[in-house]
């Protein structure tokens, strides 16, 4: 008579407790080693009797004056400089996004009659824009600005100046509404827009529009890319370190008005399909009063810039085409880029974040691929037990599914990037602010949880920050983008869109 076999699931079922046991050791060996330690200390003293502790006592208050002052001092000596040396704290207070209004929507109906009338002469450069379009998670609602409307579209300075007004005065307003922030509070502004940098500066016309002070210290970002918002957050950061008691306002968006290409390289034309209207302001502050009402604090920045290699400096570019047409140029190698980035931002990142049992198995793995077996396959540190959320830079539909599979991530760690991607498209640096709006109008952030946002921009950089939730954040939010959709979603995202 045959024997039962065991079931596959009781292998795995058994190996995911042994591995949960694992986890728990390792993270929480100190406290294992250290407990049994105080509970011998603690049945000793209680061993003692009643005169065995007067005399400890006794013995204590004779020790000579002198020497227990010094001991006070040194005591209060190392606490100060501790203290005076720890890095201040940096919250974010709170933040808004910009919520285009519906006369700008673009359908994919509209976007695809605006490119057989602009490239008429050039059928096949509409067929690729339709089938970019097909594969591109982008949704029915995305927005582009009223330039881009007309045909041909007019991207003139003037109607660029308006859509970078439209976006930030609004983005802060509701910063200021929902904070009660004044105009003569911030200390610092920060504003990040890669490819349109007019004279005088975007910073410079946030000065004007609000009567900033006129020791205000600002700075205008620009050509970094869609991860110039985590560097903006990190200048800030260091900012904050210096100036105590301070407000930092950072701002980021990426104006689409002037740099819609109008001409037929098929390189050049994957923005147009992918770039979409938006914008976010962003709240800093280094006051300790500030950390109750705030609602995340700020753990770590991690930045990496490969741009000492050529084909990654080049694998976002703008030039000119043949025709004397300027774009930005999406070389094919860019995901191959990006995953190299992507590498070495997470190996600076998961020592600062990753607990200890990961960091042992990735450490064994390695230890033994060395000297071993070079044929071993490389151990993927697992992220998900160092954070609750993930807010992946939308850059699109192929970084997500590069970076979900790169990350071992399930469905819903990626939900709040394609959705984004789908409800406002790409949106450069401020998409991570859309993306946490969404975990918030969800009702998924509580106290305690951790967020990683990942950004990548020209040049090429992959850029990091943790966050850390300050307070649970009750949903839902009643003046967010999402506040007329989120019950929508999640939507279906079908691979291709017959159109």
């Amino acid at each position: 008579m045959a024997q039962p076999t065991t079931p596959p699931y009781t292998n795995s079922v058994k190996l995911k407790y042994v591995k949960l046991g694992y986890q728990y050791l390792v993270n929480h060996f100190l406290t294992l080693l250290l407990v049994p330690v105080m509970a011998g200390i603690a049945i000793e003293v209680l061993r003692l009797g009643p005169e065995e502790i007067l005399g400890v006592w006794d013995s204590l208050l004779q020790l000579d004056l002198i020497k227990v002052l010094c001991s006070c001092f040194l005591v209060v000596f190392v606490a100060t400089v501790y203290f005076m040396s720890k890095p201040r704290s940096i919250y974010l207070v709170d933040y808004a996004c910009y919520k285009p209004p519906v006369t700008c929507r673009v359908p994919f109906s509209t976007f695809m009659e605006h490119s057989r009338l602009i490239l008429k002469d050039n059928p096949k450069s509409v067929e690729f824009q339709m089938r970019i379009l097909e594969r591109s998670g982008l949704g029915e609602e995305t927005c582009l600005p009223p330039a881009i409307h007309y045909i041909p579209p007019t991207p003139t300075m003037e109607a660029a100046r308006k859509e970078a007004e439209v976006v930030i005065f609004s983005a802060i307003d509701s910063l200021m509404q929902r904070t009660g922030l004044k105009a003569k509070d911030i200390d610092i502004l920060i504003v990040n827009c890669s490819l349109f940098s007019p004279t005088p500066s975007l910073s410079a016309m946030v000065v004007n529009k609000y009567k900033l002070r006129s020791n205000i210290k600002s700075y205008n970002l620009s050509g970094m890319g869609c991860s110039a918002g985590l560097i903006s957050i990190d200048l800030a950061r260091d900012l904050l370190q210096v100036h105590p008691n301070s407000y930092a306002l950072v701002v980021s968006t990426e104006i689409i008005t002037p740099n819609y290409y109008k001409g037929s390289e098929r390189a050049m034309l994957l923005p147009n399909c992918l770039f979409r209207m938006g914008g976010a302001a962003i709240l800093l502050s280094n006051k300790p009063r500030d950390s109750r009402r705030s609602k995340y604090r700020l753990m770590h920045v991690v930045r990496t810039h490969k741009g000492s290699d050529d084909k990654a400096y080049r694998c976002v570019y703008e030039q000119e085409d043949p025709q004397g047409k300027v774009g930005i140029n999406l070389s094919k190698d860019l995901m191959v880029i990006a995953g190299e980035a992507l590498k070495s931002n997470i190996t600076t990142i998961g020592p600062l974040v990753l607990p200890a049992s990961e960091q042992l198995l990735f450490l064994f793995t390695l230890i033994g691929r060395k000297i071993f077996n070079p044929k071993w396959k490389p151990y993927i540190p697992d992220f998900k037990q160092a954070f609750d959320h993930f807010c992946i830079h939308a850059g699109g539909r192929a970084v997500i599914d590069e970076l979900q599979k790169s990350l071992q991530l399930s469905a819903e760690h990626v939900e709040a990037s394609r959705m984004t991607l789908h409800r406002f498209g790409n949106t450069s640096s401020s998409s991570l602010w859309y993306e946490l709006g969404y975990i918030e109008a969800k009702g998924r952030m509580k106290k305690g949880d951790r967020i990683w946002q990942i950004a990548f921009g020209s040049g090429f950089k992959c850029n990091s920050a943790v966050w850390k939730c300050n307070r649970t954040i009750k949903a839902p939010i009643t003046d967010g983008p999402w506040q007329d959709c989120i019950d929508r979603y999640p939507v279906h995202i079908p691979e291709i869109v017959k159109l």
